[in-house]
């Protein structure tokens, strides 16, 4: 298993925006091989520097399975418009990829 996340610092404000934009988006992640989940997660809210962190999660069967999304067309017809919602959120998304250390 693996897991890939992306973390984002949404302007406070602009919280409801950034989630239509992932709940309106068309996505493909079903017809990967070895995807499994996706989620959209809200965070803690940072008052001092005006965010509230989000992150998008997903579950692969594997690493190479998670890579060969990030090299399809797919992955590009899915990040093609993902400039437009800079305005959003602070910085560059952080990503973070997991491999399993121990499961139940």
């Amino acid at each position: 298993m693996y897991i890939a996340m992306n973390r984002f610092k949404v302007k406070s404000g602009s919280e409801a925006d950034f989630e239509n934009v992932w709940k309106g988006r068309d996505s493909s992640l079903s017809e990967m091989k070895g995807f499994r989940q996706f989620h959209l997660l809200r965070g803690p809210v940072n008052e001092e520097e005006g965010y509230t962190l989000f992150a998008s999660h997903t579950v692969w069967d594997s690493y190479d399975d998670f890579s060969a999304w990030t090299r399809s067309e797919q992955f590009r017809a899915a990040h093609k418009n993902a400039g437009g919602n800079k305005p959003l959120y602070i910085g560059h998304p952080q990503f973070e990829g997991f491999t399993p250390v121990d499961g139940a």
